[in-house]
């Protein structure tokens, strides 16, 4: 379960470097022993993240990594680049296992599934695509959204697949064919590009914008829950604690926000805690990591 929020302080602080040019992207594995950095300069470098040192890095994109991921079962890391394609990688070998083609611009998110069977891509054309991790193919692309798809997330059974877009829109995807949800559901409210989306473990959906609002929804019905107001700066990410019962956001106003997720309100403010906040997830037991443009990681209890 979640720790008590008077725990909240920090434990320990990280640099991780090596990258020729500006960081854009970082991904932990879920036992939080592994970190994955991408860069402007093509390279994705991954890190023991007790240690801080360097492991090795992945060559082959020719443009800017603009997103990475790592399996569930960290078997695999996958990454999205400015060069129109995403790829996925295995971790023992650093090998690349596919290359997937089939955007027609820039790739700027890479997220998968929780069985680690799926993998979903954003790109600057608009669309998503759903691919078979293990075959490198195509299962379904999804298409709609007025403006690029800058995050996705997978619901945890896999029922659905939510999108955030610049176009201010949030989609929800019905990804099995007998599923209760519609085909796709439009959630619509925030004011500025949607930078964030993420899913909790009993189905809720959360969506972090530009517009420095978080919002909080039934995916289900469409409705929305709460509007979560405070941040002084674009919202870039969200997670859910472990069972569920709080929200952390990340901006690049240098703060992380916890939020209740029965009203909403926000319960704790860790300022100054990162350089323009752009990552934050919560370990297994509870503990929350932020990460800012300079790859600077925090973690709290």
């Amino acid at each position: 379960m979640f720790s008590g929020l008077q725990d909240f302080t920090r434990l320990d602080l990280k640099r991780f470097g090596g990258h020729k040019d500006e960081v854009n992207c970082v991904a932990f594995s879920q036992d939080f022993q592994m970190l994955v950095t991408g860069s402007d300069d093509q390279r994705i470098r991954i890190f023991n993240t007790n240690t801080a040192q360097f492991i090795c890095k992945l060559k082959g994109h020719e443009g800017a990594i603009k997103s990475v991921a790592v399996s569930p079962n960290s078997r695999y890391i996958a990454s999205g680049a400015f060069d129109k394609t995403a790829r996925v990688w295995r971790t023992a070998s650093a090998e690349c296992y596919h290359v997937l083609t089939g955007h027609s611009k820039s790739v700027e998110t890479v997220v998968f599934s929780n069985d680690s069977s799926l993998l979903s891509s954003g790109s600057w054309d608009r669309t998503a695509i759903i691919w078979d991790v293990e075959k490198g193919c195509a299962l379904k692309v999804l298409a709609g959204h007025a403006s690029l798809v800058q995050s996705i997330a997978f619901s945890p059974d896999r029922e659905f697949v939510v999108t955030g877009s610049w176009d201010f829109t949030v989609r929800v995807w019905a990804l099995k064919e007998c599923s209760t949800y519609p085909d796709v559901r439009i959630l619509s409210g925030h004011t500025g590009n949607i930078h964030g989306v993420t899913v909790s473990k009993d189905g809720m959906l959360a969506s972090g914008s530009w517009d420095k609002t978080i919002r909080m929804w039934n995916p289900k019905t469409g409705r929305q829950l709460h509007i979560c107001q405070g941040h002084k700066g674009w919202v870039q990410a969200l997670a859910f604690s472990p069972d569920g019962t709080y929200l952390a956001s990340s901006s690049d106003d240098d703060t992380v926000k916890i939020w209740d997720v029965v009203n909403g309100q926000c319960v704790k403010t860790l300022d100054g805690q990162t350089d323009q906040a752009q990552h934050c997830s919560f370990t297994p037991g509870g503990a929350l990591v932020a990460s800012g443009a300079a790859v600077v990681t925090l973690a709290l209890t």
